[in-house]
């Protein structure tokens, strides 16, 4: 069998590393230089083969539901491993509908990584079967989703009771604050997100395993 084309997408460089590391050492891989970001990604698959992607989904410019979005539409048949530390059911979902291969925690063992990458590469998938968590959104994720996204605690907690289907007003009332308060604050997450109504906090909720 050919050695695999593989490519890295991921901003941290320690697990990067690591990852490399780990597959120098398994062989059977044609290791590409590795990218940080959803563009260089895209740039990358322009001009270069590409068997396999080991993609994360926080990465900037272009995040990995954005970038596998695009990859789906132009590169059919790239194997796409989502890696990432997002233990959350609806992501799990998002990436499988968006045509992910499979989806692996970065907690995985190195002999899981190196066995779900094979599996993949031979035409098969890998979807973990995450539990719901007791707390909907662990603090880890909501303190990088802030950062990532501009946002502050109230706006993240709006957009999930916009996805729930409450008026301004009945958010305003369980948030005791005035419905143009939380008018205002939809204004601006509209803003910060780049959407134009409410339908488009709507889609980016459920990306982003808000609902």
């Amino acid at each position: 069998m050919p050695e695999l084309r593989l490519l890295i997408a991921d901003d941290h460089q320690l697990l990067i590393d690591g990852m490399l590391s780990l597959l120098r050492e398994a062989g059977g891989y044609t290791l590409l230089e590795p990218v940080n970001d959803g563009r260089q990604l895209l740039e990358k698959l322009a001009s270069t083969p590409v068997d396999i992607i080991l993609l994360d989904l926080n990465m900037p410019h272009l995040d990995g539901i954005r970038a596998l979005e695009k990859i789906r539409r132009q590169y059919p048949r790239v194997r796409i491993l989502v890696l990432t530390n997002y233990n959350q059911p609806q992501l799990v979902a998002e990436v499988r509908r968006l045509g992910a291969n499979g989806y692996l925690l970065k907690s995985a063992s190195a002999g899981e990584l190196q066995r779900v990458i094979r599996l993949i590469a031979e035409g098969g998938e890998w979807f973990e079967d995450i539990a719901v968590e007791e707390e909907p959104l662990p603090s880890y994720f909501l303190d990088e989703f802030l950062r990532k996204y501009h946002l502050t605690r109230r706006e993240v907690e709006i957009i999930r009771m916009v996805g729930s289907e409450l008026t301004s007003k009945e958010i305003g009332s369980r948030l005791s604050i005035s419905e143009f308060t939380v008018n205002t604050h939809r204004k601006n997450i509209m803003r910060k997100l780049e959407v134009r109504n409410i339908a488009g906090i709507l889609n980016f909720a459920r990306t982003h395993g808000l609902l």
